[in-house]
């Protein structure tokens, strides 16, 4: 089974370092979301439509919204990864222009050739992860070098603020969607779906799939999902509700169905994220 060897969660998003030997279901999030390889077997992903190698020498770039799935491979060994899920604002402290990593086509290609300095960092914030969970060097120091250098190398940075711009002028989700989206948002346990969706926004299910995966990226089912994962790991983190409660007020009939939809989008279960979670908060360090 795939574990969860530690994780951080601040004001940049959440830093998850994962022994993986199992893959997960096709999913997003709305994060700008960088996967390097800290040791182990060479391993793969699906990203949108292609399958990319996550190597010592190559990282995985996913966009925000942007669908990707871990392929693993039962005849090699476990891959140990560092999955980084930034939020947007919080790269806007660094440079105006990133916080647009939070709309399409921020990364120009899904993989990018890993430097010394991203190596260095990488590993460097994977070690202080283990030894000192909660040190501010994780955010303050290791996590801000690794981003900047990663952003640096992998996007064009200088131009980015313009073509999204334009970008967006030019697609801008239809007023049907942005209705579905707002509610999704604002009922991530929506019982009926997408076919609840579907009818209220007067489309056929089909033309409702279409026009929504234009728009956002992503179809409404994965889209949904992921709201119900950024939901599940804040109330996991940052609240007291038992794991069960989590479940059904994310729409969830029974808590092992919760837990099993937790560990497909994230690769540990929801008892294991907490107890990570709360381990890193009762050890910080000045």
């Amino acid at each position: 089974m795939s574990d969860a060897i530690e994780i951080a969660h601040g004001p940049f998003g959440r830093v998850a370092l994962l022994d993986m030997d199992r893959g997960l279901v096709r999913h997003a999030h709305p994060h700008c979301h960088v996967l390097l390889k800290v040791e182990g077997d060479d391993t793969q992903f699906l990203v949108g439509e292609r399958i990319v190698s996550l190597t010592d020498m190559q990282a995985v770039l996913v966009n925000a919204w942007e669908t990707h799935a871990y392929v693993h491979d039962a005849c090699r060994n476990k891959a140990v990864i560092l999955a980084l899920y930034i939020e947007p604002a919080w790269l806007g402290g660094f440079r105006s222009n990133w916080v647009a990593s939070a709309a399409p086509g921020f990364f120009a290609e899904p993989v990018g050739a890993v430097t010394q300095a991203i190596r260095r960092f990488a590993h460097d914030l994977a070690a202080e992860m283990i030894i000192a969970p909660g040190s501010s060097r994780i955010q303050d120091d290791l996590l801000s070098g690794l981003m900047v250098a990663a952003l640096e190398r992998f996007t064009a940075w200088r131009e980015v603020g313009t073509s999204l711009r334009d970008l967006a002028r030019r697609s801008g989700p239809d007023h049907r969607i942005r209705r579905a989206m707002r509610r999704m948002r604002e009922e991530p346990g929506l019982l009926d779906g997408v076919e609840t969706l579907a009818r209220d926004a007067g489309l056929s299910r089909a033309h409702f799939y279409r026009l929504f995966e234009q728009s956002t990226g992503a179809p409404p089912h994965v889209f949904l999902n992921g709201i119900r994962v950024e939901r599940a790991v804040a109330a996991i983190v940052e609240g007291n509700s038992s794991l069960a409660q989590i479940g059904a007020d994310l729409g969830f009939a029974a808590p092992g169905h919760f837990s099993r939809f937790f560990r497909d989008h994230s690769g540990v279960s929801p008892s294991a994220f907490r107890a990570l979670a709360r381990r890193t908060e009762g050890s910080a360090a000045p």
